[in-house]
């Protein structure tokens, strides 16, 4: 604008509204783009965890991007690598069956209907499928791999416990039993051909969860199952 008489020079008015028209469309377009890596980023970390399921750690990354509905390029953007992509895969998994146990202690009436909604919903996340590529492809020093692990071991332990307290869970089975139980009957069998024998899982496990009741008089051979005999090599 001209100090003398006012007047808007040639061409600034225009130059300014289309600064602020800009600025605006950046604020506006950096949240959706915000938005669309987070979408983009939980799509592949699930088409990965169904693939690596249905076909083990080997399984071609591109097929997981064409799942995921993304390119190659996103997919290595966010995941520089196959155990990288494998470890957030595992924490995503870890993160959402500790959710779903505090939920069942939360919402069930007893404890055991908590403890039997979370190893039913245990299995719908086919965890036994990721035991054993856990096992083989991790650093036991990554902090927010342990400290995932800690916080789901330590509420299903909580609830066992509760369990135990109000007289519905037997004494001699402990929280390294449950886990090597939902380990097994979760791990998919090899073969295509045993890929349709997925729908007896709930009803085995409803037959293991059965046995854990007060009420099952069975003996049990040797001793109950900690997390450090889990852990402690063969």
């Amino acid at each position: 604008m001209s100090q003398r008489t006012g007047e808007t020079l040639p061409g600034y008015g225009n130059q300014d509204r289309r600064e602020g028209s800009a600025v605006e469309t950046a604020t506006a377009v950096r949240p959706r783009t915000r938005a669309d890596a987070l979408r983009n980023r939980g799509r592949i970390v699930s088409a990965a965890r169904e693939i690596f399921v249905e076909y083990g750690p080997d399984v071609p990354l591109d097929e997981i991007a064409r799942r995921a509905g993304v390119g190659n390029a996103t997919l290595y953007r966010h995941f520089p690598d196959r155990i990288d992509l494998f470890r957030h895969v595992v924490l995503s998994v870890m993160a959402r069956v500790a959710d779903q146990v505090e939920a069942a202690i939360a919402e069930e009436p007893d404890s055991f209907a908590a403890l039997r909604r979370f190893v039913h919903a245990a299995a719908d996340e086919r965890i036994g499928a990721l035991c054993p590529m856990l096992s083989d492809g991790f650093d036991r020093a990554d902090a927010e791999i342990m400290a995932a692990r800690d916080r789901l071991e330590e509420t299903v332990e909580d609830l066992m416990s509760r369990a135990r307290g109000e007289g519905q869970l037997r004494s001699d089975v402990a929280v390294g039993d449950l886990f090597v139980a939902l380990s097994q009957l979760t791990r998919p069998l090899p073969g295509t051909g045993c890929l349709g024998l997925d729908r007896f899982v709930h009803r085995h496990l409803q037959l293991f969860l059965d046995g854990l009741q007060t009420s099952a008089r069975t003996v049990l051979p040797g001793s109950p199952a900690t997390l450090e005999d889990l852990r402690r090599p063969s």
